[in-house]
């Protein structure tokens, strides 16, 4: 039995309505783009087209992976951050709009420097490594991933986007590599506390829990940022990381501890904390914890 795409939208967006997603209307285009190549302009014009019978299947099947919580960049294959595309998948963090003002800052503070060093730690698909490389072509930029899955995602977004980022294998909670100094460090870490992951929505249980579990308090990314990672900045470079909406005042605190001045938070689209910078060698480290 034929149907049409008009039918085959309204149809995938009533599932996805009552299964509970936040916006059916836009995940059904989102797929039907995917499968069809049919955008929201389109489905205006050729509503009344049928569908290839070839391809009803498998939209379907993707309809269903939604309606069960399986995110809808998974199944894609790909978002944009910073008006950039980057293809995602199971293993890779999936980028986000809030992570967008801390590779605006880390842009902002890049301006006018010349062939300035930028590191990306726990640089998960690419997001703020490429973004900064592409939007500051000067910048020589270096992304150190400790998952071996992320960093295939990282090479491709580089390499799709056409810039240049040296990927380096690592892990954040030991000791640095010798990588030389960097005018900006920024870092998008895990900072869910460790006894809040049973508890997030079920999207989030799909996404690698080693690029969510901040540890017991959610910190402990943080304090090994400070305690390791600090002296690889040059005298008054930046250092710029993500947090979680709950955390302001406490990162904050520890950039104050570890000497850092000019500390800032800044918040998201959405008002909530998401940001704090702070500028090295200005300021005495008073007593760490």
């Amino acid at each position: 039995m034929s149907v049409t795409f008009e039918q085959v939208y309204q149809k995938a967006k009533q599932r996805l309505t009552e299964a509970g997603c936040e916006s059916p209307a836009f995940d059904v285009i989102q797929l039907m783009d995917a499968v069809f190549h049919i955008g929201r302009e389109q489905l205006t014009v050729r509503g009344k087209e049928e569908v290839p019978e070839k391809d009803v299947e498998r939209f379907v099947h993707l309809v269903k992976r939604r309606a069960a919580g399986y995110p809808l960049q998974y199944l894609v294959g790909g978002w944009e951050f910073m008006g950039l595309p980057f293809q995602v998948g199971e293993g890779v963090l999936i980028p986000r709009a809030d992570t967008e003002v801390l590779c605006e800052k880390a842009l902002e503070f890049l301006t006018g420097k010349e062939s300035p060093q930028v590191l990306d730690l726990c640089s998960g698909s690419g997001a703020l490594a490429v973004s900064i490389a592409k939007f500051c072509p000067d910048a020589q930029v270096t992304a150190l991933e400790k998952s071996t899955d992320a960093i295939e995602y990282l090479i491709q977004n580089a390499r799709q986007n056409g810039v240049q980022v040296k990927v380096v294998e690592g892990d954040m909670l030991l000791p640095p590599p010798e990588l030389g100094q960097f005018d900006v460090i920024v870092c998008n870490p895990p900072y869910i506390p460790s006894y809040e992951l049973e508890t997030l929505p079920t999207e989030l249980s799909y996404e690698p829990a080693m690029a969510l579990d901040g540890g017991g308090d959610g910190l402990v990314f943080y304090r090994s940022l400070l305690q390791n990672w600090l002296g690889l900045l040059k005298q008054g470079g930046l250092l710029a990381v993500e947090i979680g909406s709950e955390q302001g005042s406490s990162v904050r605190d520890l950039f104050c501890r570890h000497g850092l001045s000019e500390v800032k938070v800044y918040q998201d689209l959405a008002g909530l904390d998401r940001v704090v910078l702070g500028v090295f060698g200005c300021n005495e480290p008073m007593n760490t914890v």
